[in-house]
């Protein structure tokens, strides 16, 4: 069963407003937890959910009825960046899907997570986002629900900074710039993506850091999350990422591309800290 612990830090503030105000969990969530009881105090009683509560309350959630039904599999060189009670982060490498597809689908990056934290005494895990199974990088993963509503609204809202590095083919003489062009499907191909007039808006900044005699590292900064958003637009201004054969680049010798997720940047909505995973 999740859960975590919260100190109040406003005067005055309600269980109710907590959640459906300052959080906005979602209103199955907040209906279930009402039904369970499940906020209580130090004395484990449970607390009134209108009942204006004095700054610095401590109060604990649970979340009897929601887990994760992910076949966890023990990964021993899983390596975690960052953890708390609300959140971790862990490196995926390139090669494995980001989750299953089907229900009892196993060999993906959150089979091995949910393992880790089920071993912790968890059983909840649930991705914030996702990366393409070719890239590698810094996931970012919820560990109760209420984690994962807020941090799924902070994604839409682009009030999370995400970084990559990428190599790509080809001597970039720009040292900086930023391509605002929409991504849509490719009618012509199950997984593609393309630049379309009718697509998703899609922004990317991008900044060299290297260049090399045949290839250029740049570092690439997210304002949207579209998918496939950066190998797109960088092979849409002629420099594909350097092993990204779907998208023009040249072959790598392990058949992975070469693009990595490197940092996290946001302000954690628990404690108000800015928070930076590297």
């Amino acid at each position: 069963m999740p859960i975590f612990h919260y100190t109040t830090q406003e005067e005055g503030l309600t269980v109710e407003q907590l959640l459906r105000e300052e959080w906005q969990a979602g209103k199955k969530t907040v209906h279930e937890m009402r039904m369970a009881k499940s906020v209580t105090g130090l004395d484990g009683e449970p607390i009134e959910w209108r009942t204006p509560l004095a700054g610095g309350t401590e109060l604990t959630f649970a979340f009897p009825e929601m887990h994760s039904t992910y076949i966890p599999e023990v990964q021993d060189d899983l390596i975690v960046l960052y953890e708390d009670e609300h959140i971790l982060a862990a490196m995926k490498p390139a090669g494995i899907a980001t989750h299953p597809d089907g229900p009892g689908e196993t060999g993906t990056f959150i089979n091995q997570v949910f393992a880790y934290v089920k071993k912790n005494g968890g059983d909840y895990a649930e991705h914030i986002h996702r990366l393409d199974k070719g890239t590698a990088g810094v996931i970012l993963i919820a560990k109760h629900p209420i984690a994962k509503a807020l941090f799924d609204r902070m994604i839409e809202q682009n009030e999370m900074t995400r970084k990559y590095t990428a190599e790509v083919d080809g001597y970039m003489k720009r040292p900086k710039g930023m391509i605002r062009l929409p991504i849509g499907r490719d009618r012509h191909h199950p997984v593609k993506r393309r630049i379309s007039t009718s697509g998703q808006s899609a922004v990317t900044h991008f900044q060299v850091t290297e260049r090399k005699e045949d290839s250029t590292l740049v570092e690439a900064t997210l304002e949207t999350g579209r998918t496939h958003q950066i190998r797109v637009h960088l092979s849409h201004i002629g420099y594909p990422v350097k092993g990204d054969t779907l998208y023009g680049g040249s072959e790598t010798d392990d058949g992975n591309y070469h693009l990595t997720a490197t940092t996290l940047v946001f302000v954690h909505p628990f404690t108000k800290q800015q928070t930076i995973i590297e």
